[in-house]
């Protein structure tokens, strides 16, 4: 068996020395083109997310004041999360108790007794409905113990369905892949082994030649 005479044997020193020949500007601007490409196809194929918000707000009654009701909207912020109710949210919106974790993030001010109940999901509709059901459900709950606390919850604003996406768009996946190509190419002429100059040839000693018979003579 004969070997064929058209195989391409690679060399490490061939690639090497071919590597150190590009010039330094080239890996920045491979380093940014592969990363836009890719970050531009991350944006295209991935799936956009929608979110919509909701807001309640506490308000005292005659027997408590401002500060309390202030207070109150803290601590409703931090269990419109909870099971108790995201059990109930879950009837209104459609979806089971896990989807309304991962998707339902609640906001409050310290200056305002509001809470921001935001959801995001793959579809408008599902995302307004999800906020308008754990604010609906949030509320609901509060106002059970308001003869107690002296707080009621009232719904200040419903969630409407958002006509546009909130994840980044190709474009802008895009330019921050671009950006992070770039860095790292940046960051490989750290590495990038340098180019030795070659050692210049020792110098050589002059040896005269003979003298010539009538040079010779002369001298004598």
């Amino acid at each position: 068996m004969t070997d064929n005479p058209l195989r391409i044997t690679w060399r490490p020193d061939t690639a090497l020395a071919r590597a150190r020949a590009l010039p330094p500007w080239s890996l920045l601007a491979a380093g940014a083109l592969l990363g836009g490409v890719l970050g531009g196809t991350y944006g295209v194929l991935r799936t956009p997310q929608y979110t919509a918000t909701s807001y309640v707000i506490a308000v005292p009654t005659e027997q408590s004041d401002p500060a309390a009701a202030l207070g109150f909207a803290q601590a409703y912020g931090r269990v419109a999360t909870q099971l108790a109710v995201l059990g109930d949210a879950q009837v209104w919106a459609g979806v089971p108790v896990s989807t309304l974790r991962e998707s339902v993030r609640t906001a409050t001010s310290p200056d305002a007794p509001m809470v921001a109940v935001t959801a995001t999901s793959t579809r408008p509709d599902l995302a307004a409905d999800i906020a308008n059901a754990v604010s609906r459900s949030l509320t609901r709950h509060a106002n059970a113990t308001k003869d107690s606390t002296h707080v009621k919850l009232l719904r200040f604003s419903r969630a409407i369905e958002p006509t546009g996406a909130s994840s980044a768009s190709a474009a802008v996946t895009g330019l921050v892949g671009a950006g992070a190509g770039g860095l790292l190419g940046g960051l490989s002429l750290l590495v990038r082994p340098r180019r030795t100059p070659e050692p210049a040839p020792a110098p050589t000693a002059s040896v005269p030649g003979p003298a010539t018979a009538a040079v010779f003579r002369g001298q004598l």
